[in-house]
């Protein structure tokens, strides 16, 4: 397994959310089969009044040459590599030529170059602001690069270029507080570099703090270097199988399973506490070293069999979401959890098997004072104050349902990246000044090859581009429609008022020049037309970036935009009604945006199914355990209340749901729950072998399992606040909100679950009583 776990690579491509037979993701890769990768445009944008001047006009236009040389970079984007259509009378085609073909002389020739592209409205907005001060540059990956380890040393070449420019020219920006050297860099290619480098960093980060942290606990609370040393080497034997799980099922490590190594130390750890001690608990009752160990295998294996089931549960009710990202997460996961507890049940007792006996000394931490002090308030307060525990627990969670109502179901593709990240900065920069870079694409099916190219179809993608350009939150479009429109300016000698859609008429005419208008085979889409066309041209597409608007506004522009789509194409004006199907076209809003959009709520919804799995799961096992439903139930109930209670603290505190926050629930349920087990199996154990009375036997649990519960709960706490180190506010809010569940679910199982018990018990001897009364009667 350590073979296999060091073959373990980084994934370089976007998150698989979407189960492969969901419709839209279906539709996406079609989209990207035919056209490629939507998003594979990296950009950059300054900020100066400088850009005219001939120095660094020059200096901009060399940028974007050492840019396009870089081996894997397919095009380059700028006011310094623009094209312009000629029409060639001689030869009836039009010729495309750069506007800049080499660096400038003089100033008049920039003067007359800035003219020139001011009179050609196909730029406009593209690659210069409204205000002409913000200047973008628009690179283009090699489709192949994209999803592979090389666009990270792509990102990083043109990182190194761009900031050497920013370096050189002292720009500043409006934006980032007039920091200096500011080249903002965005695009899908370089966050998606970003996101990976940040995942493989965090990862050994937290594996690191994981083991430093347990580490630190355990030696506090067992004072013994080979305690802490024999159960971190149990645990990091199982974030190796772990790991090798990872490459054995064919995954790569994404932002999820990069936190399974650090989630085994932390979860693996509480069996080896269990296991010590009970071991050190049964030393203390006189036995001998191989007895005590025989005990504490058998008793506390059962436990944490059941324990460690529970939480894995908890993990693998991701697998049922059917998303690729959270199937990946949660089978390892459970995979993980379980050979931890089956490598901690074999290693612990041999390896103390071979070491000396623990002295008096080494087993005082049973005894300590304030844990011991805590357990006999907790045993007085269940016993004596139920009533108070009940109306206390009833207001916290009134107070935490109004709260979980206010919760905001909503996502953005950077809003898990803290506000003062260059990413996020960058990114708003350049959506304050050219709406984004989010793509978010129109795919058309004409049904019949060569029917995109007609002059009704080519009038149905203007009025719906007309029908977008009525939404702020849309760039201007690229289209086969803007494409036609820049050949007809050329054709009519340049004028910017004939920057229009040609009639019918035109369009032939149009077509004699450019035979790929005509759809002719030869033509091959042609240059100016083979990223929107297909070669039997039948199909197309209408290009729009967005900002990073939510989840819940893309929701709104897809469920407005998609029926008008739908209606332009395929509702005759004249008559009002629908076409005949053989006329009919398929019309779909698809790209980047859209699928994350769709995949966020998709996960909203499966994760909340997954939830009420987990607990329907637990509450089949506490039924084996107990052999009682009506006691079950109640049993969960302590292990449910700290849930509310964390959605309450996330609606308060404005915490959105969405995939990273509301894995929460289940992963936390499914570890609280474990406190339920620990309780209810030594509680049971405790009955049935002493012969005790209900009370006797809820103390000496609440004594003796007490004491390994809060342990674990320490370890648990400060093991998944170790999150709260991240640059990922997602993962902060995973770690801290994780952490708080699984106090309260400790504090909630030593006291609400005891007092239930006795509460049960108390209701039925009363029964019994009341029952044994009337016979005594008749």
């Amino acid at each position: 397994m350590g073979y296999q776990a060091s073959k373990v690579k980084l994934s370089y491509e976007l998150a698989k959310i979407l189960p492969v037979t969901d419709p839209d993701f279906q539709r996406y890769e079609a989209f990207k089969s035919r056209f490629g990768q939507d998003g594979s445009v990296m950009v950059l944008a300054i900020e100066t009044d400088s850009m005219y001047q001939l120095g660094f006009f020059n200096d901009w236009y060399a940028l974007g040459q050492k840019i396009k040389h870089i081996e894997g970079i397919k095009d380059v984007v700028s006011n310094a590599n623009l094209y312009n259509v000629i029409r060639d009378d001689s030869a009836r085609t039009f010729r495309i030529k750069p506007l800049v073909p080499k660096p400038l002389t003089d100033q008049i020739g920039l003067d007359s170059l800035r003219s020139r592209i001011a009179s050609l409205p196909f730029y406009r907005g593209l690659v210069t602001d409204s205000s002409g001060r913000a200047h973008l540059m628009a690179i283009t990956f090699d489709q192949k690069v994209v999803n592979t380890k090389n666009r990270i040393s792509l990102v990083r070449q043109v990182e190194a270029v761009a900031d050497s420019f920013g370096r050189r020219h002292v720009l500043t920006s409006s934006v980032s507080s007039g920091s200096e050297s500011t080249v903002h860099m965005s695009g899908m290619p370089y966050i998606r570099t970003e996101f990976t480098a940040k995942v493989s960093k965090e990862m050994f980060l937290f594996l690191g703090l994981a083991f430093l942290v347990t580490a630190l606990i355990l030696f506090y609370f067992f004072r013994s270097f080979t305690v802490v040393l024999a159960a971190l080497a149990v645990v990091g034997i199982a974030v190796i199988w772990a790991t090798g799980y990872i490459v054995l099922l064919g995954y790569d490590i994404t932002l999820l399973t990069g936190l399974i190594p650090p989630l085994i130390i932390v979860i693996g750890v509480p069996n080896a506490v269990f296991l010590l001690n009970r071991y050190h608990e049964e030393l203390n009752r006189k036995r001998s070293k191989e007895d005590a160990l025989m005990i504490a295998t058998s008793k506390v294996g059962e436990t944490t069999f059941f324990a460690n089931v529970t939480t894995s549960i908890g993990f693998f009710v991701f697998y049922f979401t059917g998303s690729p990202l959270l199937v990946q997460f949660g089978l390892v996961a459970a995979l993980g959890i379980m050979t931890t507890y089956v490598v901690s049940l074999i290693l612990i007792p041999i390896i103390f098997s071979y070491l000396a006996k623990p002295d008096a000394k080494q087993r005082g931490h049973l005894e300590r004072k304030q844990v011991s002090g805590f357990l006999t308030w907790v045993d007085v307060l269940v016993h004596t104050r139920r009533t108070a525990i009940y109306a206390f627990i009833g207001i916290v969670t009134a107070i935490s349902i109004v709260g979980a109502l206010q919760i905001n179901p909503i996502g953005y593709v950077v809003d898990d990246l803290p506000k003062n990240d260059p990413i996020y900065t960058d990114l708003k920069f350049i959506e304050s000044k050219f709406k984004g870079v989010m793509p978010f694409e129109v795919s058309i099916d004409a049904r019949r090859p060569g029917r995109v190219l007609t002059p009704q179809t080519l009038t149905k993608i203007k009025l719906l581009e007309r029908e977008f350009s009525k939404y702020n939150e849309f760039t201007r479009p690229l289209s086969l429609v803007e494409a036609v429109k820049f050949f007809y300016q050329s054709y009519r000698g340049g004028d910017p008022k004939y920057y229009a859609l040609p009639g019918a008429l035109e369009l032939s005419q149009l077509a004699n020049y450019a035979p790929q208008l005509k759809g002719a085979k030869n033509a091959g889409g042609g240059l100016a037309f083979k990223a929107y066309l297909d070669s039997t041209f039948r199909y197309t597409r209408i290009s729009f970036q967005m900002p990073d608007v939510g989840t819940v506004r893309t929701t709104q522009l897809l469920n407005e935009l998609q029926p008008k789509a739908d209606s332009i194409f395929n509702i005759d004006r004249a008559t009002g009604k629908r076409v005949a199907a053989d006329e009919q076209y398929e019309v779909n809003i698809t790209g980047n945006s859209v699928v994350f959009t769709r995949g966020n709520d998709y996960l909203l919804t499966n994760l909340a199914e997954s939830t009420v799995l987990a607990i329907l799961l637990v509450s089949v096992i506490l039924i084996i355990l107990l052999r009682d439903i009506r006691l079950s139930l109640i049993a969960i109930l302590p292990s449910v209340v700290p849930l509310i209670v964390t959605a309450g603290i996330m609606g308060f505190c404005d915490i959105h749901l969405k995939p990273s926050t509301i894995l929460i629930f289940s992963i936390a349920f499914g570890i609280s729950s474990d406190g339920t087990i620990y309780f209810i199996t030594k509680y049971r154990d405790e009955l049935r072998n002493k012969l005790t009375g209900l009370n006797l036997a809820v103390s000496e649990t609440i004594r003796y399992t007490g004491i390994s519960m809060f342990y674990t709960a320490m370890i648990l706490f400060a093991g998944f606040a170790i999150f709260a180190a991240s640059t990922f506010q997602g993962t902060v809010a995973l770690g801290i909100l994780v952490s708080i569940t699984l106090l309260m679910g400790m504090a909630s199982n030593l006291i609400l679950l005891p007092a239930f018990l006795l509460t049960v018990d108390k209701q039925r001897n009363r029964k019994r009583l009341k029952k044994a009364a009337q016979n005594a009667q008749n």
